[in-house]
């Protein structure tokens, strides 16, 4: 299955569903209703019949849908039946921390290497991948064809970073920055404000 062109936010929640139909698989289930998977994933049943429909017909009346047949078509669909090649940019604690979280390989993606510009100075620390200079990132993405880039520097080099591996061909972006990044219309950034997210979230602990 070649990869699908659908919606950004329906790739949020297909993510979700993904995810979902990962524990179905590993508690051994081999079907699931549509109402059961929504209530998992928090949207309603039309709207996952609709989110699942651009992977074809796989629910069947009365049975539901074949859990391990779906996670391939989504996998495939998404582009995510083999581990995705990914780098880590910035070596602080933030970024040591990402890549000691092993949930990433888990769900398809490979962190092959960290870049930092005080590399030299890192070397010491515990860091799970290799570690490289920042100027060593157009020669190892294009050597090993990586096309997606986590982004952990402080804000005030991000921008620059964020330009490097746009330049290096780098077409996505999760970045943890706390920066607003400008690429061009054809990169996708995703970004991930911790700061900003427990000022949303402390809204709803107000006393």
């Amino acid at each position: 299955m070649e990869k699908l062109e659908i919606p950004q936010k329906s790739i949020y929640r297909i993510s979700l569903y993904n995810r979902c139909l990962e524990r179905l698989h590993e508690n051994g289930h081999e079907m699931v209703s549509s109402t059961a998977l929504a209530a998992a994933a928090g949207v309603k049943p039309s709207q996952l019949r609709r989110d699942l429909a651009y992977f074809g017909t796989f629910g069947t009346r009365g049975r539901g849908y074949p859990v391990q047949a779906l996670r391939l078509a989504i996998h495939e669909g998404l582009g995510r039946a083999k581990l995705q090649p990914v780098i880590m940019v910035g070596a602080g604690n933030l970024g040591r921390a990402l890549l000691r979280y092993e949930g990433f390989k888990k769900e398809g993606y490979d962190i092959l290497a960290a870049f930092d510009a005080a590399a030299a100075t890192l070397s010491g620390k515990s860091i799970p991948v290799p570690l490289h200079s920042s100027d060593k990132i157009p020669e190892f993405v294009k050597e090993h064809k990586v096309q997606m880039a986590i982004l952990c520097v402080p804000a005030e080099h991000a921008q620059e970073a964020v330009n490097v591996l746009v330049d290096a061909g780098i077409q996505g972006v999760l970045n943890f920055s706390p920066a607003v990044l400008q690429v061009p219309a054809d990169v996708t950034v995703n970004n991930v404000d911790l700061a900003l997210e427990l000022e949303n979230l402390s809204y709803f602990v107000r006393k």
